[in-house]
């Protein structure tokens, strides 16, 4: 006999990337930040702990988005926070699609997605990218139980934007929300934080993971308009992001001195990283994420994966029915993308 539901039963359920806990490894396969956050972080930090955590932290961490307003040029009621923004996906799946009900997402991007739609007891409607990692018309054509629609932007795993204009465009013939996740927006050239004044439909999610070096610290938050925010609140967990990471997010994106400096760092390191693998004859896609997906027309990928692995080098094989497979790779340093590139160039 049974006791979980039938849904949860039959899903695989969502699988991470690895995360080794013995040996040393460079790290390219989970799209984190190679450099350390902003000082401010852990003086903010350690002076929440010296303050104590005996009381409950702001349920709605209210210093965080009163200065991430003032940043984004929004108010601070426009602004719902989470433990990363994997959980602001899910509030906000858990908000509007019901049971039976559809969401829709394009393919192939974030897995994640199909999982939260499983959560639900809701089914995921997966359209296909065009072959230049465009969205055709169709991607707006949603049946009447659509209830949202899932667009990352970078989109994971091939770090290709749609300009805002073109999403923009889509929100208008959609009958349902929009959520535009812009986890890697801060490595592009543009994003759509002007959208959501324009249209109640357009919502956007951030993480401080990615551009801010606090994949750790799991600290997240929604933008939207004001009367989507309380609605979300009510669905949220009652203390989902705690004192000492509301402490490092606020002292984070104070800091804007420190990301631009950052931003630029990763940026010339992922055109190193794009050249070397074009170099390699690999076919790989123009990115403005903080890694490069790497196709190849002839050589076998699998098998170059394992070989980085072995030389304790990991980054993310990925195989996409219908699609094809490919290497992303993480920017890190110039010296562990050396490091990569050395490494299979000796096995090519």
């Amino acid at each position: 006999m049974s006791y979980f539901r039938p849904e949860i039963e039959q899903m695989a359920g969502y699988v991470p990337g690895e995360q080794p806990q013995g040996g040393k490894f460079i790290k390219l396969n989970t799209n984190e930040n190679p450099y350390p956050a902003s000082a401010a972080v852990g003086r903010a930090i350690t002076a929440s702990i010296e303050r104590g955590l005996a009381k409950y932290p702001d349920p709605l961490a209210t210093g965080f988005r009163r200065r991430a307003g003032e940043v984004l040029g929004v108010g601070p009621d426009w602004i719902l926070c989470g433990n990363g923004s994997d959980d602001i996906l899910t509030i906000v799946t858990r908000a509007l699609v019901g049971a039976g009900e559809c969401l829709r997402l394009p393919y192939p991007s974030y897995i994640l997605y199909r999982t939260l739609a499983q959560l639900q007891g809701a089914r995921s409607e997966e359209i296909r990218f065009q072959a230049n990692w465009s969205l055709a018309d169709d991607f707006t054509q949603v049946s009447r139980d659509t209830k949202l629609v899932f667009l990352p932007n970078p989109n994971s795993p091939s770090g290709t934007v749609l300009p805002p204009e073109r999403i923009l465009e889509i929100a208008e013939r959609l009958p349902c929300p929009l959520l535009v996740d812009e986890a890697y927006s801060d490595f592009a050239d543009a994003n759509c934080l002007s959208l959501i004044a324009k249209s109640d439909k357009i919502m956007v999610s951030r993480t401080l993971s990615k551009s801010y070096a606090l994949a750790g610290l799991r600290f997240g938050f929604l933008v939207a308009q004001p009367h989507l925010i309380e609605q979300f609140t009510k669905v949220k967990d009652s203390y989902n992001v705690d004192a000492l990471s509301i402490a490092g997010a606020t002292a984070a994106i104070d800091d804007q001195a420190w990301l631009r400096e950052n931003v630029a760092k990763v940026r010339k390191t992922r055109d190193r990283l794009t050249a070397g693998m074009r170099a390699l004859g690999f076919a790989s896609v123009d990115s403005e994420a903080n890694f490069v997906w790497n196709p190849h027309p002839e050589i076998p990928l699998k098998p170059l994966y394992e070989h980085l692995k072995a030389a304790q080098i990991l980054v993310r094989y990925m195989d996409y029915p219908g699609w094809g497979d490919g290497l992303r790779i993480s920017v890190g340093t110039d010296e562990q993308i050396d490091a990569c590139l050395a490494v299979l160039k000796s096995k090519m």
